[in-house]
């Protein structure tokens, strides 16, 4: 069964009828907004609310816009929600395939990509998706971290990655963003992305079973476990959610680079310590990128 919004198809073969997540009622106003506005910067000009900027804000695609695809190949979006990523994607690349849970969200993102004619989305549990192809790229934006929330296996970070890299084309490339559990932001004082407790990850989540996020050790292991060999680690700053900087192993930030660090827009903090200043002398040591706020994880 297929519905279609403009030129985006949405294939609802695998929606059982329930939307498994969602940011409550405001999702009914994104619904309004998408339908009514091709841009959207003065929308969030005059409201402040966090699902309006993190759904709606075009530095989202940051993360993404400035990487070499091949334009003629094919990605598959695994969590696509509303759809910040998709454009980017569909604007540098020949097919555009999302994966979405929600019904409600994948229409939010069709609304606004409606012109693209490259995008299908399938809503429903990626773990109860069959494929008939493989992709040149696959990616896993914000989405890792929730693996134990919708699998049965002992091992759910390892068995999402070996679903995904079964679909995975020869030399085909993952694509990861996900925050880094000894991020520098969480030791200074913000609220833990995901649990909105101060120092969650840092005390390794206690007794938390449905989300988890990595240092870059224990994630260049979990890559390797499941089989990637090539691992190349970015650096976006302040975090991958609004990245303004993207650095690299070749091009780490230099002392006085970092300044004005703003990543924490839904929720209140605390301030233990000057960001930048610690942020110098990590940088000074060597030690960058094992307290960056976040990583961005290309593999194959």
């Amino acid at each position: 069964m297929y519905d279609q919004i403009g030129n985006v198809k949405i294939n609802l073969n695998y929606y059982n009828g329930k939307d498994q997540y969602s940011d409550g009622e405001i999702e009914n106003e994104l619904l309004s907004i998408v339908q009514q506005n091709k841009e959207f910067d003065d929308v969030i000009e005059k409201d402040n609310r966090w699902p309006i900027l993190y759904h709606l804000s075009k530095y989202r695609s940051n993360i993404i816009e400035w990487y070499p695809f091949v334009e003629e190949g094919h990605v598959l979006e695994i969590g696509a929600g509303c759809g910040a990523i998709t454009k980017a994607l569909s604007e540098n690349l020949k097919q555009v395939t999302c994966v979405e849970l929600s019904k409600k969200r994948s229409l939010i993102n069709a609304y606004r990509n409606r012109e693209s004619s490259n995008i299908e989305i399938i809503v429903g549990d990626f773990n109860q998706m069959e494929f008939s192809q493989k992709y040149d790229y696959i990616t896993l934006i914000g989405v890792l971290e929730y693996a134990p929330s919708f699998s049965n296996s002992k091992k759910p970070f390892h068995a999402l990655l070996a679903n995904v890299k079964k679909l995975l084309k020869p030399n085909g490339k993952l694509l990861i963003a996900i925050e880094n559990k000894f991020g520098l932001k969480y030791w200074a004082g913000a609220r833990e992305d995901h649990t909105s407790g101060f120092f969650d990850s840092i005390e390794n989540y206690g007794n938390n079973n449905y989300v988890k996020t990595f240092s870059k050790k224990e994630l260049k292991k979990l890559l390797i476990d499941v089989g990637f060999i090539n691992i190349d680690y970015y650096y976006p700053m302040p975090d991958y959610k609004f990245p303004v900087q993207i650095f690299s192993e070749g091009r780490l930030p230099e002392v006085g680079e970092l300044r004005d660090l703003i990543h924490n827009y839904d929720r209140d903090r605390i301030q233990l310590f000057e960001e930048a200043n610690v942020l110098d002398s990590l940088i000074e040591n060597n030690e960058f990128s094992f307290f960056a706020n976040s990583f961005l994880v290309i593999c194959d």
